[in-house]
């Protein structure tokens, strides 16, 4: 058994999952439940090739090994070499790019754009430059940028570098940025001009702690490059000139090494630090591929922030395909049609609240598809209206279901054959349901949190959905404890509440927070939200529970509605009471603009306390 370069082998259980201690600081002890459980290496012999590992455990009743010894022996002659073996990672899809797609074009952006040949030259020297300023194996290299050529650059050269790049969310403020920096202990800053104020602010309130402040590189635009003299901070462009191109790339020893940093959006608590290995993000590449339909040279539309799981992985998935990546600055409805015309855009993703800012743009802003352009959307349920009026207008939508945790995409609606003999209504409910485990993602089930049985497929009984792959994160950056817990029982637990129907296909029906208790009735939100949506009246809406001194809880709908339109809450309830059990419509509506975090979730907990001071209706 080869020990990885930095890291302490502690524990391997019976399905061969191992727990490290390395150098790093991702994992400081084991991460299975129990603890004590030790690897020994009980004999070697290099005459035969073989290998004998005992894994012992000196557990309590109830331990996965149970006490039983573990062994195995290679059959004669197999060895693993490099022949036979190198480290998974998407670096080398960068340099398949290169060789295989070398004159096609990679990045669009304005009038910029760049072949994979020239895009794998630029990573590289960019790679030696931040070897020359410092960065070391293992090190934080963080980026503040929109969708800009830099950040796919960025993916691939700071691997190569050997250190981990941590993309920050370009919508947090300063003090949530200087909080992240220091707890990332990032060297270096990559940060978009228009985003450097932010930055200063953030990097000037490290001052007042003991973390030392990283470099800062600014990423200017093509025409508009400043000067930076005398201000310690150093230009984009000119690091990447100044580099060399026979750079010796610094390869993970393992493929288990981090490569990313991802922080959580912290919807109701501070920001988590996801990490995610090299091995991981290669899979959760070529699952992106296959779960995007994508076949050889697609043009993909970055309108997914790339600070969300690293564009779902995706950011490294296009040259898979030796796709075109074609940025986008900001996700504006016009912008986003213009450029689908102009560059023949294939396949672009988006959250349901892309969806709905296409759908409910000017028809001014819009273009008629020159193609059915495939559309990913995930982050949260796409309600079946929204579904059916983007699918109007020429995007063919596919749904996929996962967390940051689970390197974006974890399960994928599938289409089957068979839906398309159902009417519209019934294959819209079908789509938006969250599916079936993603490729590579090992098992994805529903399961009672208590006592970690499967619940019934049935399409009622309720249950967490758990994940178990080879794309669930490695663990929470320095938050041992936190990723104990998350990994308690085998599985890493989503938090997320759902049903699974008879075919197998899962049904996320709220966050376990979310769920109204009203009378001693389950409420979900999502179902009524669902409702709501379908008003021709409401743009946006989120539902939580409300005090109630009868029920215990109901439910009150925060609506916003379309620009022009004048409609009452009892519309909204009679609406709802029409299509619904009476006990699940809302009993309160209140017309407010909806809060959002940096990523564009709704802050259901700042609605919950509007709701809870609101009081009992009666």
């Amino acid at each position: 058994m080869i020990n990885p370069a930095g890291m302490n082998l502690r524990a391997l259980d019976y399905k061969g999952f191992f727990s490290y201690q390395n150098k790093y600081s991702f994992c400081t002890s084991t991460i299975v439940k129990k603890s004590n459980t030790r690897l020994r290496a009980v004999s070697t012999t290099t005459t035969n090739r073989s290998c004998k590992i005992r894994c012992e455990s000196s557990s309590e009743s109830g331990d996965e090994l149970h006490g039983k010894s573990y062994s195995w022996r290679s059959p004669e002659g197999v060895v693993r070499c490099s022949a036979n073996y190198v480290p998974l990672s998407p670096i080398s899809f960068l340099e398949r790019a290169a060789d295989v797609y070398r004159d096609r074009t990679s990045i669009v952006y304005g009038y910029i754009s760049y072949t994979w040949k020239e895009t794998h030259h630029r990573c590289v020297k960019l790679a030696s430059v931040l070897n020359h300023l410092g960065v070391s194996r293992g090190e934080v290299v963080a980026t503040l940028a929109p969708n800009v050529p830099a950040m796919i650059e960025l993916h691939f050269a700071v691997p190569m570098a050997g250190a981990i790049i941590c993309n920050l969310n370009t919508r947090q403020d300063p003090n949530m940025i200087s909080t992240l920096l220091q707890h990332s202990e990032a060297k270096i800053l990559f940060v978009d001009n228009q985003l450097l104020d932010i930055a200063d602010e953030a990097v000037n309130l490290l001052k007042n702690t003991h973390t030392k402040p990283p470099l800062v590189v600014v990423i200017s635009e093509p025409d508009s490059r400043s000067p930076l003299t005398n201000t310690g901070k150093y230009e984009y462009e000119s690091l990447v000139e100044s580099g060399v191109t026979e750079f010796s790339i610094i390869r993970p020893n393992d493929e288990f090494d981090p490569i990313s940093l991802n922080y959580t959006s912290g919807t109701t608590s501070q920001p988590k630090g996801v990490v995610f290995s090299h091995r991981g993000a290669y899979l959760g590449s070529l699952a992106s591929v296959f779960l995007r339909d994508m076949q050889e040279r697609p043009v993909y539309l970055w309108t997914l922030p790339m600070f969300h799981c690293n564009g779902w992985c995706f950011s490294w998935g296009v040259a898979v395909v030796g796709g075109t990546n074609i940025c986008l600055r900001r996700c504006d409805p016009k912008d986003i049609f213009n450029n689908i015309v102009l560059h023949n855009v294939t396949h672009m993703d988006g959250a349901p609240t892309v969806l709905n800012m296409l759908v409910n743009s000017p028809a001014t802003d819009r273009k008629p598809l020159p193609h059915k352009v495939k559309i990913l959307t995930g982050g949260a349920s796409p309600p079946p209206t929204i579904i059916s009026k983007i699918e109007e207008l020429g995007f063919r939508v596919s749904h996929i279901y996962g967390l940051t945790e689970t390197y974006g995409p974890g399960t994928s609606c599938l289409w089957k054959p068979e839906w398309e003999k159902l009417n519209l209504e019934k294959q819209l409910k079908l789509k938006a349901r969250q599916g079936v485990k993603a490729f590579v993602m090992e098992e994805v089930d529903v399961k009672d949190p208590v006592t970690m049985e499967s619940v019934k497929c049935d399409g009622k009984s309720l249950g967490e959905v758990m994940f178990r792959g080879n794309i669930v994160m490695s663990g929470y950056f320095k938050d041992l404890k936190a990723t104990k817990e998350a990994f308690e029982g085998g599985w890493f637990k989503s938090g997320d509440l759902a049903v699974k129907h008879s075919d197998g296909y899962i049904e996320v029906k709220d966050r376990s927070k979310d769920v109204i208790i009203s009378g001693g009735e389950n409420i979900c939100t999502i179902e009524v939200e669902t409702v709501i949506y379908s008003h021709p009246g409401v743009l946006e809406v989120a539902v939580v529970a409300r005090p109630d001194d009868h029920w215990g809880e109901t439910p009150c709908a925060f609506v916003k509605l379309k620009e022009g339109v004048d409609i009452d809450a009892q519309e909204i309830i009679e609406y709802c009471r029409d299509r619904m059990p009476h006990y699940m419509a809302p009993r309160s509506v209140v017309f407010d603009d909806l809060p959002r975090n940096s990523t564009g979730k709704v802050q259901k907990f700042v609605l919950r306390e509007k709701a809870k001071r609101l009081g009992s209706l009666f």
